[in-house]
């Protein structure tokens, strides 16, 4: 029995060329009746729709029409039934981030990662709490993240962070530019981690807050854990899993 799908793209000219080849070759049945969601665009567009589709539980299957594609399967309009049908899943559950400040408190869910950045000229001063006990009393630097393994090759990567099997149950906790202690690297948490961060000297050094691609301004506190209470179904072509993708990323050149 033939799958029944629900199309989604990028606002680029070459996503909605897709969608609209897609569409004409494959019925498109709206997101409600549809087995599986085919998102066309690149990593950003996905994790949109990772967000867009989560408490609708639809497998998110995706195809690279962006730059990078490290989430998507490579483009193509033939045989996308067999495709999906042999395809190979990946659970992935998304960090909690709780940040307050002057202006509030906000609530995210992040795929990749949560980053705090100083938004200013000047480093900022953050302590950092594993489970109530203070592991850093003061780290200055650029900023620092935790990342999940989903995303542990993004920003984290860029940041000289480890790389994580997507089954590892492991965050990773990596500095942005530390000053000091400049010797430290980062840390590998276990995944039921809760981290906290406080904002020292958060008026003459502000730092922003983000999840994935929503941003919270000027933070006096952060709270990041992983949820997994939630959790969303990604799909990727037979023999190129995230698992795959994620291991071999440890070999390139």
């Amino acid at each position: 029995m033939a799958l029944v799908l629900h199309f989604v793209a990028a606002a680029a000219p070459d996503a909605q060329a897709a969608l609209a080849i897609l569409r004409g070759r494959y019925e498109d049945v709206g997101a409600d009746k549809a087995d599986i969601v085919v998102a066309l665009g690149g990593d950003g567009f996905m994790l949109q729709t990772l967000h867009n589709f989560l408490s609708r539980k639809k497998p998110i299957y995706g195809m690279n029409l962006g730059s990078v594609g490290f989430l998507m399967n490579e483009y193509s309009e033939d045989d996308l039934q067999t495709r999906l049908a042999e395809a190979e899943s990946a659970l992935l559950h998304p960090l909690r981030m709780r940040a307050s400040g002057p202006n509030g408190t906000t609530e995210a869910l992040a795929f990749n990662e949560v980053s705090l950045l100083r938004q200013t000229r000047q480093a900022a001063k953050l302590r950092i709490l594993v489970d109530d006990k203070v592991r850093i009393a003061e780290l200055i630097c650029d900023g620092v993240l935790v990342s999940t393994p989903a995303g542990s090759t993004a920003y984290n990567l860029s940041a000289h962070g480890p790389i994580l099997p997507i089954d590892a149950d492991l965050l990773a906790l990596t500095p942005i530019s530390a000053f000091r202690p400049r010797r430290w690297r980062g840390a590998l948490l276990p995944h039921r981690a809760r981290v906290r961060f406080e904002i020292l000297e958060a008026g003459k050094r502000p730092v922003s807050a983000v999840a994935d691609d929503l941003e919270a301004r000027d933070v006096s506190m952060v709270d990041v854990a992983e949820d997994r209470s939630i959790g969303v179904t990604m799909l990727f072509d037979a023999g190129h899993s995230l698992d795959e993708r994620i291991l071999a990323e440890q070999f390139v050149d």
